[in-house]
Parts: structure tokens; sequence; C-alpha cells
């Protein structure tokens, strides 16, 4: 069993969650802030904008957290600290 690095673990789990964090709020805020302009995009009859902050933010949120609890579980085993 190797020895267990924790700033080396710490480190790459900080920077996945910052980039987490940015994509949170991008879908949160930002998407929502430019919902007029992509209104003027339609999908399968809906405007963008509409169904951002009716559904696809949510969708992105889910996404994420598989995203998320996959690579920290990746990141667990390189490091030796995952659960068994």
């Amino acid at each position: 069993m190797q020895p267990v690095n924790y700033e080396r673990h710490w480190s790459r789990t900080s920077a996945l969650m910052w980039i987490m964090l940015i994509l949170w709020a991008i879908f949160s805020f930002f998407i929502h802030m430019f919902v007029d302009t992509l209104n003027s995009i339609v999908i399968l009859g809906f405007p963008l904008g509409f169904y951002m902050a009716a559904q696809g933010s949510l969708l992105a949120f889910v996404i994420m957290l598989f995203i998320f609890a996959k690579r920290q579980d990746t990141i667990d085993r390189q490091e030796g600290v995952a659960e068994e």
C-alpha cells in the first residue's frame, strides 16, 4: 500500500471543488442573466432561455453531481484514501 500524500489529495480535491463551483455559478446565475438573449435560440420549439430556466439548469446540476462523485472517487482511489 502506498503512503498517503494528503497535500496532493487536498490539492486535487480543491481543484475539482472550484471547477464545480464555477460551473454551478454559471448555471445558477449567468445563464439566467442572459435569458432574453438565449430566447432567440429555439430548440425543439422551445426558446433556450426558457428551457434553461425551467429544466436545463436542474439537469446540469444532476449531471454535475454524478461527475463530481465519480471524479472524487477516482481521486480518492489514486491517492489511497478511498472507502471500500
